[in-house]
């Protein structure tokens, strides 16, 4: 357990969901945590951590305002078996994201291990035009230990605190420069100061007594941001998938043995580093430099990071950098932004923060490289164009997210479409606005069977999709939309209606969750509502029921139903339409995750009658041993058992994999659901893509977050 330096007690720094709270409910989340203290979390909502100009003037020549950054937070963090949660500020979006995630993924493993030997700065005093540079040496090296007496009398109070200066390096630079040149090192241990104007005035004050015993000239004395006497090494490991392990690995390697990718893989790095180093009050452009620097000591220019895959098959990470960084003195203490931003790291010294720095600069480094092995970079500029576009379009916060996610997904990410998504969002959220609602569903226990009047359990998705209709004449571009309307229209006799229709969907297409019924449901409610024609839910259900067929072949009639009815039910269609409520004494933890492969209704329910066809006898078993699930889930549901429940959702799904409507992804996506505490995992919708549905209790956070790591885009039922 972290504990801060005030004495507080700290809980893990694995915080679920910190990205979809508000501001002020993430600084009342960090406090509740113990991370804030309750001055800090009353500040942060204040704003009292800008910069004020009057102070800016202090630091700066010409001081005319001062310029704003981002703050963010990335949680997650053990770096040798403490917890932190790390402050990053940085305005390029995905990388606060793309760390967290990693420091998630590396709790499997134990986290982060870093460490740094010795931490010293190197102050410079460059000697021109020696006559003799090799006697000029060996007199160095004689009055070595003077010279250090020299140095450590300009700061005394820096050895009462255990540092100064440690030694005093020497060596010829040749005489190529014009005339023999010699680089005076002298080696400083700071403590936790970053010590730039200690080491300078340490230079300028040593510099007459080095002249004097090399001869020639003072030409520099100043530090060097080349501060590879402070190399901080950092280590990680990662459980991964073939490919996208493999695809890090050579990734790394091309770094190695290509400058040009070095460069690129160098600066995911310093995205983290720089960030925590702004965040903290720190010189990152010094840091940067030193970076470089040392990244092309042996001629070329090579990763500062890289990545090989272990006995085990593990994947293995380590970075080596140069860190110099401070806790203490100078602008820190006249910032109260970078006062703030040490404190919420908790570390104890510089060194533990340059530790800290590197596990960071680590996990930026993986984020990156696992984005390039799996879904791309570009998704992530892509989320980052969405994102701007979406503030430009002022949209409003409560639809925000979901606005930016559509834009995405359409890939049509322009100021208009995105004003129109919120509209159709507002219209969900306030359903007396709208023509037409319907719900959309999600099947617990049944699929497949329910074709052969079995029994189907299925939850609503509430107000997923409503219908607004205009006044004018609108080709859709939808095909099977567009032939759902006009056999809509035909049924109500309305086939001259020169309305339009709009519809509000917070459903994927194509992913078992009865978007096609919700549309059927909602467009015919909504000419119902115009045309004042007094159809009851049960005529609209039928009337959805034909559109299925025009989308599915040989439907069921659950999705409809459940669109229309927006109730939890038992359902079967054995001859005859049986509809049966299931109360519930609360709202179950479900979460919904979709796969990266439509699940296409009428190829599935084909697919499993030519099977059924072939074995008849044995595909009844199977569907007779889903019928006694879904009524024994109807049980457990009522009951609020999920236990229970869970398990007859697993056994389902074995069935349903049976009867070969699952694939690779599917399988992955509920074994991730299962590993980290859903109680039950399994297919909903006809399977071969579309989505997973898993039940969480107490585990909802957890399990949205390592699918969401894996790629995948999830949605809680409520």
């Amino acid at each position: 357990m972290a504990y801060r330096l005030n004495g507080t007690r700290l809980s893990d720094s694995h915080i679920s969901g910190l990205y979809k709270l508000s501001i002020a409910e993430r600084i009342d989340e960090l406090h509740r945590r113990g991370w804030l203290s309750p001055g800090d979390a009353e500040n942060l909502r204040q704003g009292r951590y800008t910069l004020l100009p009057a102070v800016a003037d202090k630091m700066v020549e010409n001081v005319i305002g001062v310029f704003g950054l981002p703050l963010g937070i990335a949680p997650n963090f053990i770096v040798n078996g403490r917890e932190y949660i790390v402050p990053m500020v940085v305005e390029e979006p995905s990388i606060v994201a793309g760390t967290s995630k990693a420091a998630l993924l590396a709790r499997k493993s134990g986290g982060f291990t870093s460490a740094c030997d010795e931490s010293l700065l190197a102050g410079q005093v460059h000697i021109s035009d020696v006559g003799d540079t090799g006697a000029a040496l060996e007199q160095l090296e004689a009055a070595k230990d003077e010279l250090i007496t020299q140095c450590n009398a300009v700061h005394p109070r820096l050895v009462e605190r255990g540092g100064g200066v440690t030694g005093i390096e020497a060596r010829s630079l040749g005489s190529s420069i014009g005339g023999g040149t010699i680089a005076v090192h002298i080696l400083v241990d700071t403590c936790d100061a970053m010590g730039a104007n200690l080491v300078n005035s340490i230079c300028e004050a040593v510099a007459p007594s080095i002249q004097d015993i090399c001869g020639g000239h003072v030409a520099l004395r100043i530090l060097s941001n080349l501060a590879d006497r402070s190399i901080v090494t950092a280590r990680v490991s990662f459980e991964l998938g073939e490919d996208v392990r493999n695809g890090i690995e050579l990734a790394s390697d091309i770094a190695c043995a290509d400058p040009h990718r070095a460069a690129t893989h160098n600066k995911g790095i310093m995205n983290g580093i720089d960030a925590l180093a702004i965040a903290t009050g720190n010189d990152w452009r010094a840091i940067e430099a030193g970076a470089h620097a040392y990244a092309s000591r042996d001629g070329q220019y090579r990763p500062l990071a890289t990545w090989t895959v272990g006995d085990s098959g593990e994947l293995i990470g380590e970075i080596n950098i140069p860190l110099k960084v401070g806790t203490v003195g100078g602008n820190l203490d006249a910032n109260t932004g970078a006062a703030f931003g040490l404190a919420t790291c908790g570390v104890a010294s510089a060194r533990e923060l340059a530790e800290l720095m590197a596990a960071v600069g680590l996990a930026q480094n993986f984020a990156a490289l696992h984005a390039l092995a799996s879904t791309g970079i570009q998704a992530g500029h892509m989320k980052l164009h969405a994102r701007s576009v979406a503030s430009a379009a002022g949209i409003a916060d409560e639809h925000f997210e979901d606005v930016v996610d559509e834009l995405v997904a359409e890939g049509d990410i322009k100021v208009w479409r995105a004003q129109q998504l919120a509209d159709r969002k507002r219209a969900l959220a306030e359903p007396d606005s709208a023509d037409g609602i319907a719900a959309g569903k999600v099947i617990l226990l049944g699929e497949h069977a329910v074709v052969y009047g079995k029994h189907a359990l299925a939850l609503p998705i509430a107000n997923a999709v409503s219908v607004t209709l205009n006044e004018d004449a609108v080709d859709h571009g939808v095909p099977e939309l567009d032939a759902a309307i006009t056999l809509i229209k035909q049924k109500l006799g309305v086939d001259d209606s020169p309305y339009s229709v709009h519809v509000s969907s917070r459903l994927p297409l194509a992913m078992g969750l009865g978007a096609s019924a919700a549309f059927a449901v909602a467009i015919t409610r909504a000419f119902n509502s115009r045309h004042t024609l007094g159809l009851d839910d049960a005529a609209i259900n039928d009337i959805a029921f034909e559109c299925e067929k025009l989308a599915h072949g040989t439907p069921s009639g659950i999705d409809n139903s459940v669109a229309t009815y927006a109730e939890a039910m038992l359902f079967s269609n054995d001859g005859g339409l049986d509809l049966q409520q299931v109360s519930m004494p609360e709202p179950p933890p479900l979460l919904i995750a979709c796969s990266h492969q439509a699940g296409r209704t009428k190829e599935q329910v084909a697919g499993v009658r030519a099977r059924h066809d072939q074995s008849p006898a044995h595909y009844d078993g199977i569907f007779g041993q889903i019928d006694d699930l879904s009524l024994a889930g109807a049980e457990a549901l009522a009951s609020g058992d999920y236990d229970t429940l869970g398990n007859l959702m697993n056994i389902c799904h074995g069935l349903l994999n049976a009867i070969e409507v699952s694939n690779a992804e599917l399988e992955g996506m509920i074994s991730i659901a299962r590993a980290t505490g859903a109680v039950g995992a399994k297919i909903t919708g006809a399977g071969g893509g579309g989505s997973i549905v898993a039940l969480c209790s107490g585990s909802i956070d957890a399990v949205s977050e390592a699918l969401e790591l894996a790629g995948f885009k999830t949605m809680k039922l409520v």
